[in-house]
């Protein structure tokens, strides 16, 4: 066999291991050691080490557990329903504020957490049973939980665009800012979609009766309840975008504001402290294995000749750059509906990124554009990991095909949503290049 061929055997070893449902991880980690002893010998094998060694020598990495230790703190000392609680009281008269409260709040958890699976499964056990029980069409229920539940994808501190800046070299500043507006656009594009179907039938989202609405001094005293972690995302993200501190200096600061606020509950306890830190060690540990991994496995692709032939391929496609990026957004939304996006940032972005740059891209708008589409492979039908979050904690009568066919009217507001960055990059790049130049 030529050695032409050997990237297109990577991809189908890897891909065949996956089919055979062997992790990510180690899917690329064999396909990396078994290409680079056969084709090299045993000292190939130090690719791994090398791998290794580079994800432990990388600064921005380390606000990766920072943030989702801030995301644990805060989701076990309750922080999470003293927000829908609120912003429950001020929408609940209104017809479809409960599903505009659990939109608000979805975005407020990506700005805290910044990890999906945390927003969907803490929506799914607050705001879900408010809105059935209140008679709320079940299908609009769902999806806007799981829709919203996504936001975290897109809003800082999202630990994957932190992923992204540390692969690609982009400024994790710049992903944030334009991943505050793309998030804030799906935000309103879903409220605004709500509005709209409660408006022309009112018995779809009903508005709460008003024996269950909250006078104007209990909506009063629920502000106290958003003051304290507003304050937190304000100074977390205000001193990345200002400048004043880098990411990771910014992620300890949040991590340690966590802990004050869940003090200044009374409820932070040295149970909570220390699941926090096991599950956050869970956590980071899977995605330094990702990354180690797929770091191998990008080395021996290119050593092979695998980013010469993409590159190769993407410059005689038809139609030019355009098409191009038609078709990289397609392989990374399909890649999404399979993969955790951590694993394909690790995986695909150093193969497609600096092609779409070669082309004239502007880099940081690739990035923002990319996690966006990574964010559809969440809640699309059949293996959107959003999916699986919500069935694990949604009543037994709640069928899977039942959050099949209620991810489809978001799943299409956010097709929506990146037609627009796509025709209209200004969307999401105004507030990068008013605050970074």
């Amino acid at each position: 066999m030529g050695s032409e061929f050997y990237p297109l055997l990577m991809f189908a070893v890897l891909f065949l291991l996956l089919a055979a449902g062997v992790p990510i991880a180690f899917s690329l980690g064999a396909v990396a050691i078994v290409f680079s002893y056969l084709l090299w010998g045993a000292g190939a094998l130090n690719i791994l080490v090398s791998a290794a060694w580079g994800a432990m020598n990388n600064f921005v990495i380390i606000a990766v557990p920072l943030f989702i230790y801030m995301s644990y703190i805060l989701q076990k000392t309750n922080v999470v329903e003293d927000l829908y609680d609120a912003f429950y009281k001020w929408s609940g008269g209104l017809r479809g504020g409960l599903v505009i409260a659990t939109v608000i709040v979805g975005a407020f958890l990506g700005a805290i957490s910044g990890v999906v699976a945390a927003g969907v499964i803490g929506l799914g056990l607050i705001g879900l049973p408010e809105m059935l029980k209140h008679g709320y069409n079940k299908k609009m229920s769902l999806g806007s939980v799981m829709a919203s539940g996504t936001l975290g994808q897109l809003i800082p501190p999202s630990t994957n665009m932190v992923l992204y800046g540390a692969v690609t070299g982009v400024s994790i500043g710049g992903l944030f800012a334009g991943g505050i507006m793309a998030g804030l656009l799906l935000a309103v594009m879903y409220i605004g979609y709500v509005l709209i179907r409660a408006f022309m039938n009112p018995d779809f989202c009903p508005a709460l009766p008003a024996e269950d609405r909250a006078t104007a001094w209990e909506k009063l005293l629920a502000v106290k309840s958003v003051f304290l972690p507003a304050v937190l995302i304000i100074l977390v993200l205000g001193t990345i975008l200002l400048g004043i501190a880098s990411p990771t200096e910014a992620a300890a600061f949040g991590a340690a504001g966590a802990l004050i606020i869940g003090a200044v509950k009374r409820r932070l306890t040295w149970k909570i402290v220390y699941t926090s830190c096991y599950d956050t060690l869970l956590i980071t540990s899977m995605v330094g294995l990702v990354m180690i991994c797929a770091t191998a496995f990008g080395s021996v692709f290119s050593g092979v000749g695998g980013s010469r032939l993409v590159e190769q391929i993407a410059m005689n496609l038809p139609g030019g750059s355009t098409v191009v990026l038609l078709v990289s957004a397609l392989f990374f939304f399909i890649l999404g509906m399979f993969l955790e996006p951590g694993a394909i940032i690790f995986f695909a972005v150093p193969i497609v990124a600096p092609i779409l740059a070669k082309m004239g891209y502007d880099p940081l708008w690739i990035g923002i554009a990319f996690n966006v589409i990574l964010q559809c492979g969440y809640i699309s039908p059949p293996f959107g990991f959003s999916l699986f979050y919500l069935k694990g904690v949604t009543p037994g009568d709640i069928r899977i095909t039942d959050l099949y066919s209620a991810s489809i009217p978001f799943l299409l507001l956010q097709f929506l949503g990146i037609l627009l960055i796509f025709f209209f990059p200004s969307i999401v790049l105004w507030l990068p290049q008013l605050l970074l130049g």
